[in-house]
């Protein structure tokens, strides 16, 4: 896929992207680095492939650094934050990619206290590192934008509800958000290929992925909505937009 942004359209620019040591993450933080942005690549537990992504970037002339932190702890957050005003001064960009909850082992509150309760902290923790001009990107998938009015598969059914309350949550902070001069975007896509979403439900729900695939006509794969990502990142939008990526018409009744 070829990146959307021009070399070095971002120069100078400092954005965070959570979740990015691997899938869409690791490639939406790769387009911004190789338009000149300064991106801090956040991780839970890949240490490991955070590093070697950041290592990757600086070997190709960017600027990266890897925070380790899990969004669900408050000191963890507050922590990354603290590190990014150190090493960059602040952000232009935030995204907000990490999310979870088909996760073995997990407590049975863990989605919505990842999807809904940790991306709010996240926010009014960044909002003082996001200045006027700033734009905030909150990424989610039909199947929980939609899950109000449309259905969705039972095995996904708790993760669609606590990203839809995120959503939610994230878009009542707007009116403080115009105040300071930051924009909110949401961009929601239809099931990605090659995402550990889309392998978690393949598994537990055999055939589930090629039957979207086959309503849909076509369904993204992670480079391509990586690209979308960026892109909402820097295209002038309405403040609280929705970018719709991949087919709508199975979820609006269109």
């Amino acid at each position: 896929m070829t990146n959307p942004l021009a070399t070095g359209s971002l120069e100078g620019k400092r954005v965070l992207v959570t979740g990015s040591s691997r899938g869409i993450g690791a490639d939406t933080v790769n387009y911004f680095a190789e338009a000149g942005a300064r991106v801090v690549i956040n991780y839970r537990n890949k240490e490991a492939r955070a590093n070697k992504l950041a290592e990757a970037i600086r070997a190709a002339g960017g600027e990266a650094i890897t925070v380790g932190a899990d969004l669900t702890d408050p000191s963890h957050v507050a922590l990354m934050c603290e590190t990014i005003r150190a090493k960059f001064g602040g952000l232009d960009i935030l995204v907000m990619n990490a999310s979870g909850g088909m996760e073995s082992g997990m407590a049975e509150d863990y989605a919505m206290t990842l999807n809904r309760d940790a991306q709010v902290n996240l926010l009014n923790e960044a909002i003082p590192l996001l200045g006027d001009n700033s734009r905030v990107v909150f990424v989610t998938s039909h199947q929980a934008h939609f899950i109000k009015t449309t259905p969705t598969m039972p095995e996904y059914e708790p993760v669609a509800r606590s990203k839809r309350a995120g959503e939610d949550a994230l878009r009542a902070v707007i009116p403080q958000l115009e105040e300071a001069g930051i924009g909110f975007v949401v961009v929601s896509g239809d099931m990605i290929e090659g995402t550990i979403t889309a392998t978690l439900l393949e598994r537990s729900n055999p055939g589930a992925l090629s039957a979207r695939k086959e309503a849909a006509g076509r369904l993204y794969n992670v480079s391509e909505f990586a690209a979308e990502i960026v892109t909402a990142a820097i295209e002038p939008v309405p403040v609280g937009n929705t970018r719709y990526v991949g087919d709508t018409a199975g979820f609006t009744g269109e």
